[in-house]
């Protein structure tokens, strides 16, 4: 435990955080990569690239800081983390890394600043919180590898089937090379892939949500092929799997992880919200709560840019066809001529009005602007924050305007 000086301390940096946070860990994340560069095998270089994960960064260091007395507080942050970091084979080593360049990244930054109390109250708070983690993470690992099928570290899938969903989507079924069984999951979980394309120096590791039910002999994602564009390249995992991946190859995989589940125990009207390629995790939510809970009413709203860039279109009919619970509602923001669609445009507040029961209990996953829009629009309908769930593809961020 810290004693009351060193939180004292620690308490009264929070607001230098707030005004360099982000530069910290950006000197961090240069830093480390530059000493250590063995760990651009596990890091995403596009999140680095696009400031993403410094900004990540520097939220949890604040949340730490803010709550150094009452680390309970941050506990389901630190869960959420420890299931990423799980899942990338973050290891106890690692944290002793991390703590060095992090405090060498706080006093560059802060310079004078940066006093020997406050950097030996930093040295003190950081070890507590890295002791967190470590005990979160040590537990997940003990209960991935002790599942049903399930394993530790890394495995060898074959890709068994490549199915074209969209233009931009498709779909990807991988069964495990040794034949044996695989762990279960829950709806709205990741598996987190890993490979080396041919002429890239380092090994690439994405997250990719699990886009079937549970129950399967297989784990089924859907990937959208990430093009170049003006401010960010082509992404380089997403186009190797369109273009170079094919049946029989092998990928290594992760054990299913991840917080942001479907609360199957809940019987209030549910309703799943989905852009582009944000219906991963939602398709499996809907299949699921279609065989689990056949009574409970489902609302499932999609939005795409048009018909060509829908994926699972015809099964997400044939599921509403066969469900008398589901409502399904499609929005293009440019139909294509002759697409019919239930509305033109973009979700609001007025359509939300028309489809969504306000007892509702609410996911939802897409673009962040999307996302941060049907936020504002639930709550503006009356959904408390208690039933308003979504999830982020990639490091966190914030919905808040």
């Amino acid at each position: 435990m810290l004693d009351p000086h060193t939180i004292e301390i620690i308490k009264s940096t929070v607001p230098v955080l707030e005004v360099h946070g982000k530069a910290i860990t950006t000197v961090f994340y240069q830093k480390l990569f530059r000493h250590h560069p063995e760990l651009l095998n596990i890091f995403n270089h596009a999140n680095q690239r696009q400031g993403k994960q410094p900004t990540a960064l520097a939220g949890a260091v604040y949340a730490a800081a803010a709550n150094i007395d009452r680390l309970e507080n941050i506990l389901p942050v630190v869960k959420q983390i420890g299931e990423k970091h799980r899942a990338l084979n973050i290891l106890p080593e690692h944290y002793p890394i991390v703590g060095e360049t992090l405090l060498a990244a706080i006093k560059d930054v802060l310079g004078d600043a940066a006093t020997p109390e406050i950097m030996d109250a930093w040295g003190k708070a950081y070890q507590i919180i890295a002791d967190v983690f470590i005990s979160v993470e040590a537990d997940m690992y003990n209960t991935a590898e002790a599942a049903p099928g399930g394993w530790r570290g890394y495995r060898n899938f074959i890709i068994d089937r490549k199915v074209e969903e969209s233009r931009v989507i498709t779909s990807f079924y991988l069964k495990p090379e040794d034949g044996q069984a695989i762990s279960q999951y829950e709806p709205g979980q990741y598996i987190t892939l890993r490979v080396k394309p041919e002429g890239e120096q380092y090994t690439h590791i994405r997250h990719y949500t699990l886009s079937a039910a549970p129950g399967q002999p297989y784990y089924k994602i859907s990937v959208k092929r990430e093009d170049a564009a003006e401010d960010k390249p082509a992404g380089i995992v997403s186009s190797w799997l369109h273009s170079h991946a094919e049946p029989g190859t092998v990928v290594e995989l992760s054990a299913p992880a991840g917080s942001f589940t479907l609360d199957q125990t809940d019987e209030h009207p549910l309703v799943l919200i989905s852009g582009g390629v944000g219906l991963t995790p939602m398709v499996s939510m809907l299949e699921a709560v279609l065989s689990t809970q056949p009574q409970r009413p489902v609302t499932y709203i999609h939005s795409a840019i048009d018909g060509s860039h829908h994926a699972m279109k015809e099964h997400v009919e044939k599921l509403a066809s066969t469900h008398k619970q589901l409502n399904s509602y499609v929005i293009y923001e440019r139909p294509l001529e002759g697409e019919a669609c239930h509305k033109t445009g973009y979700i609001d507040l007025s359509f939300l009005r028309d489809t969504v029961d306000p007892m509702s209990d609410c996911y939802f996953c897409g673009p962040v602007p999307f996302m941060s829009s049907v936020q504002q629009n639930l709550k503006a309908l009356g959904l408390p924050d208690e039933r308003i769930h979504y999830e982020f593809f990639g490091p966190a961020a914030s919905l808040e305007a």
